[in-house]
Order: C-alpha cells, then sequence, then structure tokens
C-alpha cells in the first residue's frame, strides 16, 4: 500500500468533466471524516476521564456521546452542499 496521496475515481459515463468535482469531494470527504475521528475521540477521551475521576456521572456521559453521535453526522452532512471551487487564474 503506498502512502501516497492518489484518488481513485469510477465514473458512470465517458463524461470527464466531471472528474474535478468527485477529486474536489474526494478530498472533502476526507476532511471531514478526520474532522469527526476527532470530535469522537475527543469527547470519548474527556467522558472517560470525568466519569472516571466522578466529574460526571455514567448518564450525564452517556446523553454527551450521543450528543457528540450528532454533530459528527451533522458535520458529515455538510457534504450534501458540496460544490466546486471555481479557481480563476
Amino acid at each position: 500500500m503506498s502512502l501516497s496521496k492518489t484518488a481513485d475515481v469510477a465514473l458512470m459515463g465517458d463524461d470527464l468533466s466531471k472528474l474535478p468535482f468527485a477529486v474536489g469531494l474526494g478530498r472533502a470527504t476526507r476532511a471531514i471524516i478526520i474532522q469527526n475521528l476527532f470530535i469522537s475521540l475527543g469527547v470519548i477521551a474527556l467522558l472517560v476521564i470525568t466519569s472516571l475521576t466522578g466529574i460526571v456521572s455514567i448518564g450525564i456521559a452517556i446523553i454527551f456521546h450521543e450528543g457528540s453521535t450528532l454533530v459528527v453526522v451533522a458535520n458529515a452532512l455538510r457534504l450534501l452542499g458540496y460544490k466546486e471551487k471555481h479557481i480563476t487564474a
């Protein structure tokens, strides 16, 4: 497996004008996945520490965890509004 940044894109058809959009959407998706991982792992780490130290009860921790799940889903839904950025030189 290569660590270089490459994109594998499958287009259903032979309209290559959609390739920049597909690559851009793939990059935006990767960025949002990374954001969601940091959100999820950050909230879980915070909740584990605060639960173990007794700062919050397990019930409150569960509520915050479920709330973070909604934040992650809402963040991913931003991809539905993805528009290709036109760069003018």
